[in-house]
């Protein structure tokens, strides 16, 4: 007799203690079976059943090594794809909440990416001169797309040796889909802002002209994080003010003038292992997801560490935040029963050139 799914309606209701009650024991029932990876972005009631966390680069290195037979990815869509894209066949990849998904990996679309490459081939030899690189947040299929076409993934962890390679096989890179990512691994490694260009996808040839097109070394996607495009430099200066002995540390997701007035800029992972490594009695002004820095925060309080947040408003990942108890108590109790629900599945023709550009990224990072 067929296990019928238990509806999410019956979750959707339940106070967040009854549903941290039923993850406790479903979790048992489930055993080594299931493995729950969570972003550092995750929020704090559902963070606390992680058994692996880390940023985009070091969940895709786990993810591909995991034994599970479910790996439960509480983050968004693009990191559940790379679980499934990176695991064993027999393996399955599920996300809690469908809903979750990436403003910023929206802004780069297939169809968008194509069209790009056909406006630059009408200028210059693409295939010869530019290599396409895309920030592992976006879709598989903008992944494949790199993977067909000699390019590769990045991260916010790797995204300068990442461009290194690039530049070793072609003189320009197109990347996308996030700019300010782009512009400061470009700035760090000599480029000058005269020799990036914005593509604008909703434009002809992006916006610009034959000549800029040529005279670029780096094409940057016009699309930013909802989160990161917060933080300003006016924020930075404040706090300078207030706190002059302050250090100040950064997402390279952030704008150039935020990056270029930080005292550190790095990936998530950069940003919490800078501040631990800290003196004791330090204080810092941080430009990232605020679940992280609320985090960090208390972990590091006891050091008289002071970490605040950058932003005078709430900005968290508004997406992320979808996945909340009541998704994972219904994730998790449908799989004890042996019910799978909101599996990920990346279209194996897609899979294998996507694998292939994380592949070269993990090879070289």
């Amino acid at each position: 007799m067929p296990i019928a799914t238990i509806s999410f309606d019956k979750f959707n209701q339940l106070q967040d203690e009854a549903c941290h009650q039923r993850i406790r024991a479903a979790r048992e029932r489930l055993g080594n079976k299931a493995v729950l990876l969570c972003h550092h972005y995750q929020r704090a009631d559902v963070y606390q059943y992680a058994d692996l966390t880390g940023d985009s680069l070091k969940l895709a290195r786990l993810a591909s090594q995991t034994e599970a037979k479910y790996i439960v990815f509480c983050g968004v869509h693009f990191m559940a794809e790379v679980a499934d894209v990176m695991s064993k066949p027999e393996q399955m990849a599920i996300l809690p909440d469908l809903a979750a998904g990436c403003s910023m990996a929206d802004m780069a679309n297939l169809a968008k990416v194509e069209r790009c490459w056909r406006e630059l081939g009408e200028v210059l030899d693409a295939d010869q001169q530019v290599t396409p690189v895309t920030y592992i947040n976006s879709a598989a299929d903008l992944k494949a797309f790199c993977g067909a076409r000699g390019g590769i993934v990045c991260t916010s962890s790797n995204a300068g040796t990442i461009a290194s390679w690039a530049f070793g096989r072609r003189e320009k890179i197109l990347f996308f889909p996030d700019q300010h990512l782009g512009r400061w691994t470009g700035h760090k490694m000599g480029i000058s802002l005269d020799e990036m260009e914005v593509w604008d996808p909703d434009l002809e040839k992006g916006g610009l002209s034959d000549e800029q097109i040529r005279h670029a070394k780096l094409l940057l996607w016009k699309g930013h994080c909802s989160v990161h495009q917060m933080f300003q430099p006016a924020h930075i200066l404040r706090f300078r003010n207030q706190h002059p002995e302050g250090l100040v540390i950064s997402h390279p997701e952030c704008c150039f003038e935020v990056c270029r007035q930080s005292d550190f800029v790095g990936s998530t992972e950069h940003i919490v292992r800078t501040i631990k490594e800290a003196s004791p009695n330090t204080r810092w002004l941080v430009g990232t997801e605020l679940n992280l820095v609320n985090r960090l925060a208390e972990e590091v309080r006891h050091e008289g560490k002071i970490v605040q947040f950058m932003a005078p408003t709430v900005c968290m990942c508004s997406t992320m935040q979808r996945i909340d108890p009541q998704h994972l108590a219904w994730t998790l109790e449908n799989l004890a029963d042996g019910e799978v629900v909101n599996q990920i599945k990346v279209p194996e023709h897609e899979a294998e050139l996507a694998r292939v550009a994380l592949e070269r990224m993990l090879a070289v990072s």
